[in-house]
């Protein structure tokens, strides 16, 4: 058994790659993507025949090129340049949905975005019918400020 990791250690360096990017998904932030690909070039110099000593060298050396290099171009072109990045909650701002439950002037209906539904009131204290488009203009806690859309 040891005779086969011996001679396949491409193999394993695939497989590390691969866990990388299995777990790259749940991050987002290209910090374990820069391990996969010091894996990748592992197990490229892996099946050239480099020995164990060189792999590792390798993988390092490429992991920590790519953590300066290509983590910082792809968090640039990837990410929006925003100072600050809303939460899903904060994020509803601006956005656009439809009356699912009567505003009732000055009091309260339900709004529907992206197949959520929030608690709303509508700006001004005014009644809102149900299937009205409305635009969410602030959001109190859980309690969403709208106003209908033209």
């Amino acid at each position: 058994m040891t005779e086969f990791f011996t001679s396949n250690l491409w193999l394993i360096w695939v497989i590390i790659s691969i866990v990388c990017l299995i777990l790259e998904l749940s991050s987002g932030d290209f910090f374990i993507l820069c391990f996969a690909i010091g894996a990748a070039f592992s197990a490229i110099i892996a099946g050239c025949g480099a020995n164990l000593t060189w792999q590792i060298i390798m993988f390092a050396v490429v992991s920590a090129l790519s953590l300066l290099l290509v983590r910082p171009a792809l968090i640039k072109k990837l990410h929006k340049p925003t100072k600050e990045r809303l939460s899903n909650a904060e994020a509803v701002i601006g956005r656009e949905g439809r009356v699912t439950e009567n505003i009732e002037a000055n009091g309260y209906g339900r709004v529907a975005i992206d197949g959520d539904d929030w608690k709303a009131r509508s700006t001004g204290g005014i009644a809102i019918a149900e299937g009205t488009r409305v635009r969410v203009i602030k959001m109190d806690s859980i309690i969403l400020t709208v106003e209908p859309v033209e």
